[in-house]
């Protein structure tokens, strides 16, 4: 990132060169060469920055592409699984097991149902997605039926949401430790409380400092369109309230 900036900043004052000239040796020659000098500095500039960016959203795009992959295989990989324990239910003829699988199944699929119908791409795409990287923090994510905030929020506002989400995960996954061979829980719930939509986070265990913690949580939501309220440190929970009618 600073290199493409140096070499840009390197490039524009070399126009000090030609400047130089016109100022110690006034002439025609000297001031057209400053003309075509700072054209070309121009040029090579604007393209050179093009370029640059165009690089840089051609990584993006693939680093999307990369984790789109990643989910959509670990999903069909836990499709796999569950379809070859209930496979192997059925060949064993038990009946009870198997009407079991069959509703943990279909949990599933309403949850990933509910997550999707929240409407906000870059929210979904992360509650999706977050299985798929190694953590030591397992998400539990819940969501109330029919809540959609698509038509809620603006798409800045739903990014700033998504934001404040992963910030807030980011300091549980790394507010103290688990036992030795345990992952963490962090449960992660939606609903709507009149005309507001509140967020919980709650995870339960040694956090290391609740107080630190919480500071991080306050930090993290100022300014943003959601309040924090309703900690308990004992527990590790947290509510964020995102007032709709804004």
């Amino acid at each position: 990132m600073k290199s493409w900036k140096r070499l840009i900043w390197a490039v524009m004052l070399s126009v000090t060169l030609p400047l130089a000239l016109v100022y110690w040796q006034p002439s025609l020659f000297t001031c057209l060469l400053l003309g075509v000098w700072v054209a070309a500095v121009l040029a090579f500039s604007v393209i050179y920055i093009r370029r640059h960016y165009e690089e840089e959203l051609r990584i993006q795009e693939t680093t999307l592409q990369q984790a789109a992959n990643r989910t959509l295989n670990h999903h069909r990989h836990d499709w796999m699984n569950d379809l070859q324990v209930l496979y192997g239910y059925i060949q064993l003829g038990k009946p009870d097991k198997s009407v079991q699988c069959v509703e943990r199944i279909k949990e599933r699929i309403a949850l990933d149902s509910r997550i999707a119908k929240l409407g906000i791409p870059s929210l979904v795409f992360y509650l999706q997605s977050f299985r798929t990287f190694q953590s030591n923090l397992e998400l539990q994510v819940e969501v109330e039926e029919g809540l959609q905030l698509e038509d809620k929020l603006s798409q800045q506002q739903g990014d700033e949401l998504t934001s404040v989400i992963m910030q807030t995960v980011r300091a549980y996954q790394y507010s103290g430790l688990a036992p030795q061979g345990d992952t963490r829980r962090l449960s992660l719930g939606f609903t709507q409380d009149g005309g507001d939509i509140l967020i919980s986070f709650e995870s339960k265990g040694d956090h290391g400092n609740p107080e630190l913690l919480q500071g991080q949580i306050y930090n993290i939501v100022q300014g943003k369109i959601m309040k924090a309220e309703q900690w308990k440190p004992s527990e590790a929970y947290v509510e964020l309230r995102v007032p709709l009618e804004m």
